[in-house]
């Protein structure tokens, strides 16, 4: 029969007790754990020089050449791997459904205390109970803030990345470790024929006691734990769709080197007619359609470049989408989406295309009716596209980070300032002024904007209100 692996990494961080797992690993016949195999400081462990004859020197030049070996000796063999090891080897591995993947979770203030005493006192292990040096450590709210963030960051990177690839894991609390029936059924997993009669207590737990004798400021702890949302309770939840950086929408500049980013129901009508104008060429002419090797080529070519984009207030985004891709029956509209809000969300606009008697209470019951189709869009509760015109502007500028972020993230208020500025930079000493977005037809956001509106774009759109700073669309 095959074996299930072919090796196995242990995920884990210092003071989790990936040590007593890797030391009741190597208890059983046919494993073999190369401890901290791609740290970046030491390999395998402070003390060695190499593992199965590869230097340092030559893992740091190629980290396939140890997984290779260590995938190729006898028996289960693996290693321990750390958030902060190597993350070429981390693609590697994740990748690889022939490798174990093992979890080692620990409370994470167990471990940040634990963490904090081992600095202090300089042991890092213990084997004889009589050599135990006592310390208490100073708890550091802002330190552990950093510390809980890199490991939650580095747990959901693991598990969304398991998901996509359709693989499972093996988790091990800290607490699991002190039984060989976990143990026994973590080797059965691996699809190791070894067990365990008992476990290996060479190595001693370091610090028992509760945590909160082992700092000197327990009272400060307690508060600072206190304020820590626990539940995620402020979270905001997000349920949108990853895209691509959608690079074929970038604009060039014809001679100024300049790259636009747009987001989609944003002034782009206007930033390309400001690009157009800065370069005195038509507006058709600018560079557009690309695909990532020709931008990368551009942008090698194009030293001092710039890439922007622009945002528009989530109010007013949305009502020009609703008027431009939805209301109206012109070039440009979402007809089959259209249809499909009007027969199944009974979204009360016109058959055909609005006329005299659409009135402007009936357009803002429509508008308003568009953003809780967009509040159950974005939440994934329908079946029809979260489309680009009305994702969140924040999952729009995360999906420009797959290629290359923005250098500037101009508000559209800004843009009569900021555009020509930026524009001095290449030696246009009066450039040309960007013009005012068209008005919204048949009604302007102006005719029917009120303190609910903005309440139910706030609530709709809080991701973006919160990430960008947005505050009301019209002030006082």
């Amino acid at each position: 029969m095959t074996a299930a692996f072919d090796y196995f990494i242990v995920f884990a961080e210092m003071r989790t007790g990936s040590n007593f797992l890797e030391t009741n690993l190597n208890a059983m016949d046919g494993v073999t754990c190369f401890g901290e195999a791609f740290n970046p400081h030491f390999i395998g462990y402070p003390n060695r020089t190499e593992i199965l004859d590869i230097s340092q020197e030559r893992r740091d030049s190629d980290p396939h050449c140890l997984i290779d070996a260590i995938r190729d000796t006898a028996g289960l063999g693996g290693f321990r791997y750390f958030h902060d090891h190597d993350s070429r080897v981390l693609d590697i591995a994740m990748e690889d459904r022939r490798c174990a993947k093992i979890i080692l979770t620990r409370n994470p203030l167990d471990s940040y205390v634990s963490w904090k005493i081992a600095q202090e006192t300089g042991q890092w292990k213990l084997t004889n109970i009589k050599r135990r040096r006592e310390a208490q450590a100073r708890f550091e709210p802002e330190e552990f803030a950093r510390h809980v963030e890199a490991l939650q960051d580095f747990q959901v990177y693991l598990l969304n990345t398991l998901q996509r690839s359709g693989q499972t894991p093996f988790y091990v609390a800290y607490e699991d470790l002190q039984s060989v029936e976990i143990m026994n059924g973590l080797a059965q997993w691996m699809g190791v024929g070894a067990r365990l009669e008992k476990l290996d207590q060479s190595l001693k737990r370091q610090n028992p006691s509760p945590v909160t004798s082992k700092v000197v400021n327990a009272n400060e702890m307690i508060e600072a734990l206190g304020g820590l949302d626990r539940f995620n309770l402020t979270r905001t939840p997000n349920f949108e769709p990853r895209r691509g950086p959608a690079v074929p929408s970038y604009v060039l500049g014809t001679a100024t080197p300049l790259m636009y980013l747009p987001v989609r129901g944003g002034p782009e009508r206007e930033v390309r007619n400001w690009m157009a104008a800065l370069d005195g060429v038509p507006e058709p002419t600018l560079i557009t359609g690309m695909n990532q090797k020709q931008a990368r080529q551009w942008m090698r070519g194009n030293t001092g470049h710039r890439r922007f984009t622009v945002l528009r207030h989530p109010l007013a985004r949305a009502h020009a989408t609703f008027c431009e891709r939805i209301l109206t029956k012109e070039k440009g509209a979402f007809l089959q989406i259209r249809n499909t809000l009007r027969r199944q969300f009974k979204l009360p606009i016109p058959e055909g295309e609005p006329d005299a008697r659409y009135s402007l209470s009936e357009h803002r019951a429509a508008f308003v009716a568009f953003l809780e189709f967009v509040r159950m869009n974005l939440a994934g509760q329908t079946p029809i596209r979260v489309d680009g015109h009305w994702c969140t502007q924040a999952q729009a500028v995360s999906n420009f980070s797959d290629f290359a972020l923005p250098d500037h993230v101009y508000r559209e208020d800004e843009l009569p300032d900021a555009l020509p500025a930026l524009a001095t930079l290449y030696g246009h000493p009066e450039p040309p002024v960007p013009g005012s977005a068209a008005l919204d037809r048949p009604y302007t956001l102006a005719h029917i904007y009120d303190a609910e509106l903005e309440a139910l774009a706030a609530d709709v759109y809080q991701r973006d209100y919160v990430t960008f700073g947005f505050g009301p669309w019209r002030k006082g």
